[in-house]
């Protein structure tokens, strides 16, 4: 038997590499900070790959259930100018391969296939250290202490376990985005609605966008992004909803009223979501008995990567320790050598899409961006 891996962090990644040790009969225990699966909003949709996150469900044996999560037609995209005038459009044919769900309805499908118990809700790591001879102690704020001889850090962007390997820390990426929410939107938001299709739209302007997509239940979920030190963000009060709403608004002065209005009439206070990232080329040295997945291990400004790179480096992770039953050092070894190279691809392909999105030249640079990948 292999001795029991233990997992920090209850999101996407750690959660995949759970079900697939669990697939291979290996033991897992999550700790989780958040009290409960339901404490905290799970964010949007995600769009899942068939080269990638796809391909972690199926090594997880849960194609079938994923498959029974897709919200049909959100694979449309439009891109508009600050008009509303449309750019470019492509329609949901069921042919991309990228097909949409809700993130808190996966993360929720995966926390199901686990055995009861695999998850320690309200452990939040008050402090983390080696042992010697591969060996780590993990104390909790709880007060509870538990020593293992696998420790994988699934814990995201700020990671208490990343310290053991390294001294990197996430930098902010010049850009931050502010989240709103549009309910029921055909009824109450109608010229929005129409505005954003039936899928995902992005309307674009150097420095600033809105990047909006249809949810389930006709909720238009916002992403409104600015190219701003955080220093601008701290001029904003965002717990005073009704000035936020208005002081976002203004950098988007003179823009089609259906497009402000996703800023204006959200129905819920505006979320300010700083981006961050590691350096690309960021990696480690082996170190006995731990290693970092997902955000933990290559945080990226967000380019539809992060959640399918996490669930694929569960994956493979959790097929490499099945893989070497008797070696943990062999199966971290064998994992990593294919995670920093895979890493830095995706970071140098997300990089060139934000550039993409941000340049003097957009929307121009992002629609050739978009034309040469549909012709490919």
């Amino acid at each position: 038997m292999h001795p029991p891996v233990t997992i920090i962090g209850a999101g996407l990644g750690g959660l995949t590499l759970a079900r697939v040790l669990h697939v291979h009969g290996i033991a897992a225990a999550i700790y989780e900070a958040e009290p409960s699966p339901t404490s905290r909003a799970q964010g949007g949709m995600l769009d899942i790959h068939d080269y990638n996150g796809q391909l972690a469900l199926e090594a997880a044996g849960l194609t079938d259930e994923f498959r029974k999560l897709i919200l049909e037609g959100r694979q449309a995209m439009r891109v508009v100018d600050s008009n509303g005038s449309v750019l470019f459009e492509e329609s949901d044919d069921g042919s991309r391969g990228r097909p949409e769900v809700m993130r808190g309805e996966l993360r929720q499908m995966l926390i199901d296939s686990l055995p009861a118990g695999a998850i320690r809700w309200g452990h939040k790591v008050s402090s983390v250290r080696a042992l010697g001879d591969g060996g780590h102690e993990v104390k909790f704020v709880n007060g509870t202490t538990v020593v293992t001889s696998l420790l994988v850090g699934a814990d995201g962007a700020w990671s208490r376990v990343r310290p053991l390997l390294c001294d990197a820390t996430p930098t902010y990426g010049g850009m931050s985005f502010i989240e709103t929410w549009l309910f029921d939107s055909d009824t109450r938001h109608p010229a929005s609605a129409k505005a954003v299709g039936g899928g995902a739209l992005y309307a674009l302007a150097p420095g600033k966008s809105i990047q909006a997509h249809r949810e389930r239940g006709g909720t238009l979920h916002t992403y409104v992004a600015l190219s701003r030190p955080q220093d601008w963000f701290a001029g904003i009060d965002f717990t005073d909803a009704a000035a936020a709403k208005a002081r976002i608004a203004q950098e988007f002065d003179g823009w089609a009223p259906e497009l402000t209005a996703l800023i204006t009439e959200s129905d819920t206070a505006l979320v300010l979501r700083p981006l961050h990232a590691l350096p690309n080329e960021h990696r480690w040295d082996r170190q006995p008995g731990v290693t970092l997945l997902g955000d933990a291990a290559h945080l990226m400004l967000p380019s539809g990567e992060g959640a399918n790179l996490a669930m694929y480096d569960g994956a493979e992770l959790g097929k490499a320790i099945a893989a070497h039953p008797h070696d943990v050092e062999a199966a971290l070894a064998e994992y990593e050598t294919a995670l920093f190279p895979r890493a830095v691809a995706v970071a140098i392909e997300g990089d060139l899409l934000h550039k993409a999105l941000r340049d003097d030249d957009v929307p121009r640079g992002f629609l050739d961006l978009l034309t040469g990948h549909a012709q490919a």
